[in-house]
């Protein structure tokens, strides 16, 4: 294992390009809503909607840079067809409730002709659930989840460009078990999200012929996990997964930590370490595992890494490399394609059919590849570590 480039900074500074970023998207958030009531008739409306507020507002924020990294390109080569591309973003919260109120919305106007970037298993399940996404016809391209409710049973309105959270958990358990680890714990948050993840881990340890130990829940929208640190604290454990975004994995963390817990710690993909270290504190975070679900954006070994950091610095110069930002890039350069081939004034059914002939297509040396009865682009696994200088190793 050796290591590699910085994922974090000192708190202060990195607080400091995380309130810069944020005040950024914020701008974008607030110009970009209510739609214009006469657009121009060339443009083309990609609707995004993102927890830009709440617990996960900072891993909204670099969702919506991402996007926007690629979108802003574009759009500075002339747009799409002769077209340039607008973003509507609005904030969520996380809330599930939000979620199909602020996409009702979008849907409701049909010059959207896209979804980009949504987060929350719980959130898109309820989109799904309500007929949300059918009744609008317009494909969901890259969200922030693995949840398995999103990918089984086959839907046609979501094209995934991360694995599911049981290709993670599969992984995490397999490197768990050859290390010798077989006792495991799981801290899951209470919804659809935490119980995609749990039945992973679940699934991975059956396969191996090993128990779990112990489930604990926390409740979602909260870092309320004193219970769950009792619980697992109570009984002898060689490893905890967590399946848990930034606030409460950090908290768990720390209170974990302070109380003596000595268990490996590994947390599944969607959190972000420099707010980790920020939150929990370096000497708690430092040896925690993270899945990833995309390469390693820090080195510019691939095309399309070198893509990414260069237009992060030509558009946004105050933000950092992130894993979260590298995924949203990479999967606006899916929904950018597909629009390619949809043509000139594309609709949401050009665009479905679109999407659905990228087989194989490379994305600078990432591929992803769909079809009329595939939605899942990628499979890609691997775990990080959190260093004793808190960078990222791998």
């Amino acid at each position: 294992m050796c290591r590699t480039e910085a994922a974090t900074q000192s708190a202060t500074s990195g607080l400091r390009r995380r309130s810069l970023a944020l005040g950024a998207v914020g701008a974008l958030a607030a110009s970009a809503w209510p739609v214009r009531a006469n657009p121009a008739r060339s443009e083309v409306v990609i609707g995004q909607v993102a927890p830009l507020s709440g617990v996960l507002a900072s891993t909204g924020t670099q969702m919506v840079l991402g996007g926007k990294l690629w979108f802003d390109e574009v759009n500075a080569q002339g747009g799409l067809h002769g077209s340039p591309l607008r973003t509507v973003v609005l904030d969520d919260g996380y809330k599930v409730d939000e979620t199909a109120r602020h996409t009702r919305a979008l849907l409701a106007q049909p010059e959207v002709v896209a979804l980009f970037g949504f987060a929350g298993t719980a959130n898109i399940t309820q989109l799904l659930n309500d007929g949300v996404l059918e009744q609008g016809g317009a494909p969901l391209v890259a969200p922030y989840t693995g949840g398995e409710s999103l990918r089984s049973p086959f839907n046609p309105w979501i094209f995934h460009v991360r694995a599911g959270y049981s290709d993670e958990t599969e992984h995490m358990v397999q490197q768990l078990t050859t290390l010798g680890m077989h006792r495991v714990a799981v801290l899951y948050q209470n919804d659809g999200f935490g119980q995609a993840g749990l039945e992973g881990v679940r699934a991975a340890l059956l396969r191996r012929k090993l128990p779990l130990v112990v489930a604990a829940p926390y409740e979602r929208n909260t870092d309320a996990v004193d219970d769950a640190v009792r619980a697992i604290r109570a009984v002898e454990v060689h490893a905890v997964i967590m399946i848990a975004v930034n606030r409460p994995a950090a908290a768990f963390i720390q209170r974990y930590r302070e109380q003596g817990g000595a268990a490996r710690l590994y947390n599944i993909s969607v959190v972000d370490p420099a707010e980790l270290v920020r939150l929990a504190g370096l000497r708690h975070a430092h040896g925690l595992g993270i899945s990833q679900v995309v390469p390693y954006p820090y080195r510019p070994l691939l095309p399309v890494v070198r893509e990414y950091q260069t237009l992060l610095r030509k558009h946004a110069p105050e933000a950092e490399v992130n894993y979260t930002s590298f995924e949203q890039f990479l999967g606006a350069k899916v929904l950018v394609e597909g629009l390619r081939r949809a043509g000139p004034n594309a609709t949401r059914a050009r665009l479905l059919r679109a999407l659905e002939s990228m087989q194989s297509y490379d994305l600078g040396g990432v591929n992803v590849s769909y079809s009329p009865r595939n939605r899942i682009g990628a499979r890609y696994v691997e775990v990080t570590v959190i260093g004793s200088n808190g960078r990222l190793m791998k």
